[in-house]
């Protein structure tokens, strides 16, 4: 039997989807409904289902940040689970999933398009097709690409640092990687580091995107300092950063960004 998990914040169209899915799909079983996406993470490593329902605008994570995250740390022989988009976005949001490897609907949910997912995923069942992960990484390169442009975030030069007592300006070309640790960013050179108190989201937009790259959810490195990319025996990619001894994981959904290293 189907497996699959509905992520939804709104209880009234969770039941809704719920009942609309059983209805279309007799054989499926809905193993759990979370009302975020934390909780949705969560529930998906525990119970492993075989496909996904994830709401697109949720509280604590987004659709796309749950399917982000569950890429990063799915491992064991259940395969990747097939994912559904449910969004209210705009018509450049759903070009983006037009062009991607993942399914969506838009809500208000209709039985008609549900119906189409439905047999698109019982087929994927049936042959036995599975989602890469990295997929997700071309579909939030798509959504970055067809977004209304907004004003660009001046660019940063320098980050002041608090370091003790004293402040210190590290110009922004010698930081080999930032990492987010809890509410603070990890700010790495080659012979130092030093803490700032600025989310990584935040701090991304301001960064050069020719130089320095997201490779995980928390890490964002910058590229001059990538010396080598190498995939272990599990598929794994990691990489060499000149002047300094950390390997970082790079996430399964950047890892075709270091495909022709």
């Amino acid at each position: 039997m189907t497996r699959a998990l509905i992520a939804e914040d709104e209880p009234i169209l969770a039941a809704t989807l719920a009942r609309t899915l059983q209805g279309l799909w007799p054989g499926l079983d809905i193993v759990a409904t979370a009302p975020n996406g934390v909780v949705a993470v969560e529930q998906a490593l525990a119970l492993r289902p075989d496909v996904l329902f994830l709401d697109i605008r949720m509280p604590g994570q987004s659709g796309l940040e749950v399917a982000e995250e569950l890429a990063e740390r799915w491992e064991g022989p259940a395969p990747f689970p097939h994912i559904v988009f449910v969004t209210a976005f705009d018509d450049y949001a759903v070009q983006a999933f037009e062009h991607a490897a993942f399914d969506y609907v838009l809500k208000p949910v209709s039985s008609a398009r549900l119906g189409k997912t439905v047999e698109r995923l019982r087929g994927a069942l049936e042959a036995r097709t599975a989602l890469a992960p990295d997929a997700l990484g071309q579909l939030l390169g798509q959504l970055q690409a067809l977004a209304p442009r907004a004003a660009p975030s001046e660019r940063l030069t320098t980050i002041r640092a608090a370091v003790g007592n004293a402040v210190r300006m590290i110009p922004v070309p010698d930081v080999v990687y930032f990492q987010a640790i809890d509410k603070y960013v990890n700010v790495v050179t080659a012979d130092a580091e030093a803490l700032i108190r600025v989310p990584l989201k935040e701090l991304l937009p301001q960064l050069d995107s020719a130089q320095f790259r997201q490779v995980s959810r928390s890490t964002v490195v910058n590229m001059g300092c990538v010396t080598s990319a190498v995939r272990d025996d599990l598929g794994k990619v990691m990489l060499t950063l000149r002047g300094r001894p950390e390997k970082p994981r790079v996430s399964p959904v950047y890892a075709h960004l270091f495909r022709q290293m």
